[in-house]
């Protein structure tokens, strides 16, 4: 089998669909790996890396695509790439972006081409070792903090200095998920007092492990499906949603939100209205 791994063009793109190492196991598993040159750099990976992996540099995009069996990408491929991958070859991408696009299926069901987007990977045991979704949410729940951290003209901490005591920072989580837990785990340790929000009431006690405090609305539907997911809520429960942060965020020093809906564009939870009572 043979696999090419293209180099990511989507602007602040840094992420490479494959690393040395995975490369190095690839080959020993008997792939002939090819991997197209400067892919790897804004990750940290010389071309070097690759080729002490055994992969093989290719300097061409459109050769480099003709030469594999399975195209491994992060981002969906664009529309030039799409026209350049030859029938019955497999892409396997991050995310393909593709819940709704008919056309993006329509293209690949008429090239014979085979798309699987991971993040669409189901919530089981068997799948887990592929849930890159819950990875990448847990690299976004720790670095939305440090960022807000950086930007905040606060100390996150309380400090008591000989020129008095400075207050903890106070940080409001929207969102219970793998992203936002690690949100609340590292606002936590780095001092701030926290709290986060969810319609879902089952994740209140894992808030809770964490050292934050659970922020609840009073709900006369069930907002989780079976997998564990949040789900749409009704208009009612939305306006309650929004009464309920505006009061939170009236004494909030940073806000992040992680709340996400599968398969749909994520809720706006906070509105302008919000952002002027903090």
């Amino acid at each position: 089998m043979k696999v090419a791994v293209l180099k990511e063009m989507v602007a602040g793109e840094k992420r490479v669909a494959a690393v040395p190492p995975t490369v190095e196991k690839m080959v020993a598993a008997g792939m002939e790996v090819f991997v197209q040159e400067g892919a790897g750099v804004a990750s940290g990976f010389a071309d070097a890396d690759y080729r002490a992996a055994g992969a093989k540099a290719e300097t061409s995009p459109a050769a480099l695509l003709e030469s594999g069996d399975v195209l491994l990408k992060v981002q969906r491929p664009s529309a030039q790439e799409l026209d350049s991958i030859p029938e019955s070859v497999a892409v396997v991408a991050y995310s393909l972006q593709s819940r709704g696009d008919a056309e993006l299926a329509e293209r690949l069901r008429g090239r014979r081409i085979s798309a699987l987007s991971l993040d669409l990977l189901p919530r089981i045991a068997r799948a887990q070792s592929m849930d890159v979704l819950s990875s990448m949410a847990n690299i976004a729940g720790y670095k939305s903090v440090l960022i807000a951290a950086n930007a905040l003209g606060k100390f996150f901490p309380m400090l008591m200095t000989a020129a008095g005591t400075v207050l903890p920072a106070k940080v409001f989580i929207l969102g219970a998920g793998v992203a936002g837990l690690q949100a609340v785990a590292t606002a936590r340790r780095l001092g701030a007092v926290v709290s986060a929000f969810d319609i879902r009431p089952a994740v209140k006690e894992q808030v809770e492990s964490l050292g934050a405090r659970f922020v609840a609305v009073d709900l006369a539907e069930h907002a989780e499906d079976a997998k564990g997911y949040a789900t749409e809520v009704t208009v009612e429960t939305a306006r309650k949603e929004r009464e309920l942060l505006l009061q939170e965020l009236k004494s909030t020093d940073a806000c992040i939100t992680t709340a996400l809906v599968p398969g749909k564009r994520a809720p706006v939870l906070v509105t302008a209205q919000m952002v002027e009572a903090m």
